[in-house]
């Protein structure tokens, strides 16, 4: 009896699961004429976008690594060094207070040592 019940369930949720994607391939098919354009004015836009953002990128990044392989310190690489100067220091600082932590903690646990 439980077995025709899930039964009788899962069946309904597959008739109403293939109703649903019949009226939507039904639904998409009649409205096409409006996505078809929609879609190419997106595709059509995106792709202007992308060749504006390259194009951006291509002026600004070309004097930039120019200036930076012929030794010359370009804008922003000194920021970059001061960023990971700070870090390094960080991380030394955090090694000084581990391996001091864990020192104190043997000295506990071997009073001897």
């Amino acid at each position: 009896m439980k077995l025709l019940i899930s039964g009788g369930i899962l069946l309904c949720f597959t008739g109403i699961t293939l109703t649903s994607a019949v009226l939507c391939i039904i639904l998409i098919m009649i409205s096409s004429p409006i996505w078809v354009p929609i879609g190419v004015i997106l595709l059509i836009s995106s792709i202007g976008f992308l060749w504006v953002c390259g194009m951006g990128a291509l002026i600004f990044g070309l004097p930039w690594m120019y200036k930076y392989f012929r030794g010359r310190c370009p804008l922003g690489l000194d920021w970059g060094n001061d960023a990971r100067n700070q870090i390094m220091g960080t991380a030394g600082q955090m090694r000084d207070y581990t391996l001091a932590y864990l020192h104190s903690k043997v000295k506990d646990v071997a009073p001897g040592a």
